[in-house]
């Protein structure tokens, strides 16, 4: 198995640090093989999950006794899913306050860490929080992460056109990047898996995440998303069709948020006239059962773009966020990251057609930066359109992602 690219990262800025590193992203993702690499790189440690009894059995009677007793070398205690325990946080805050030397703790879990408030004490400076993402072209294909600060400059040189990543990409693009489906790459093997995927994040972390009896209807909603995936998400319509009150389709969609089955992506308001303000578009983490080849594009690099935004946040090296840029005339560029609160790199994202979007005029005059990415599918497509002090670069997207972590 690759080593995933926040390896590193965690070893650096937790363990380097005495700091524990807290790492979310959505179920079956890489997870426990993430915190497994760490320990086979430490050589010394445990790995409890509190799903298991003997486990829980174990956490409720002394906590401290997860810590091993041997002072060979600082172990590494992965501690997954101990979000579910009643006062985890008291819990964890003891171990990492008493224990003397200080073991490294890495802290996993398939929902958002911070959602759970069960228990009263803070870790506040205590940890580091890290997001995993499924698969990207870039963490496969690429063996060094281009940083920021380099990204625009290296994003204008040309690259040479890789058979290997357009395979990759289209794999990536049929079965997700989820590591279990990607690597099978078999469509029967995909669509059991994608069912026992959904059922576990309905029937078990939404149960655990909120009490909720309303699991029959929200699964009729998740059927409703995928064919909606690419276009503002009109929670109205929602409402209509499932018959509920739209605060109850707003709080549903907040749980599938929170449990990683989908993100929103907010429009970008500051400097942009006549933009809309309130409905986002949104996106599934699982994009391979989009049944529509464009929306599903969008959306894998909507999933790409949006790790580059974790990753690099995550990593200490500035705040970056992902926004759609969309006016009330509907003039419309899918993507917009920005850096420190300021618009960056916008992206828009086309199957086939080369020829730059009529938006890119309208919008690259209203922001700050002044040069777009537009990614198109279609291969051997590479090339910068110039107007007045505006760029635009039109590139197959197979020769451009890989340059994202």
């Amino acid at each position: 198995m690759k080593n995933r690219a926040l390896i590193p990262v965690i070893e650096k800025l937790c363990f380097q640090n005495q700091k524990m590193a807290f790492v979310s992203g959505p179920r079956q993702c890489g997870k426990t093989t993430l915190a497994k690499m760490l320990l086979k790189r430490r050589g010394y440690g445990q790995y409890y999950n509190y799903d298991e009894t003997e486990f829980r059995r174990l956490w409720t009677k002394d906590p401290k006794s997860v810590i091993p007793t041997k002072d060979i070398k600082t172990p590494i205690i992965v501690l997954d899913e101990v979000h579910k325990a009643k006062l985890w946080k008291r819990s964890l805050k003891g171990i990492y306050d008493t224990a003397n030397p200080k073991p490294d703790i890495l802290v996993t879990g398939s929902s958002r860490l911070n959602i759970y408030k069960k228990g009263s004490d803070s870790l506040m400076g205590r940890y580091f929080n890290f997001r995993l993402h499924p698969f990207t072209l870039g963490e496969l294909e690429s063996d060094k992460i281009s940083e920021p600060k380099n990204f625009l400059n290296i994003l204008t040189k040309k690259t040479s056109s890789s058979k290997k990543r357009r395979h990759t990409l289209q794999k990536l693009l049929e079965y997700s990047g989820f590591p279990e489906p990607f690597l099978k790459s078999d469509n029967d093997f995909l669509r059991l898996w994608r069912r026992g995927r959904t059922e576990k994040i309905i029937r078990e972390d939404l149960r655990d995440l909120t009490r909720t009896l309303e699991l029959s209807q929200i699964e009729m909603l998740v059927s409703l998303l995928p064919e909606r995936i690419g276009s503002f998400l009109s929670r109205a319509s929602l409402k209509t069709d499932l018959e509920v009150s739209f605060d109850t389709i707003r709080r549903w969609l907040v749980y599938l948020n929170e449990l990683y089955y989908l993100f929103e992506i907010k429009p970008y308001s500051q400097r942009i006239s006549e933009s809309l303000k309130k409905e986002g578009k949104s996106y599934l983490w699982d994009y391979s059962e989009i049944p529509n080849e464009p929306a599903r594009f969008e959306n894998l690099v909507a999933c790409h773009l949006l790790k580059f935004c974790h990753y690099w946040t995550d990593s200490g090296k500035g705040d970056y966020e992902l926004f759609c840029l969309r006016d009330k005339r509907k003039r419309e560029i899918d993507f917009l990251i920005c850096e420190n609160g300021r618009p960056w790199l916008p992206v828009e994202v086309k199957i086939n057609n080369t020829t730059p979007s009529e938006n890119w005029a309208h919008f690259l005059k209203q922001l700050p930066c002044k040069q777009g990415l537009q990614l198109v599918l279609k291969p051997n497509v590479w090339k910068l359109h110039n107007q007045e002090n505006m760029s635009v670069l039109v590139a197959s997207a197979s020769d451009i992602l890989h340059l994202f972590p």
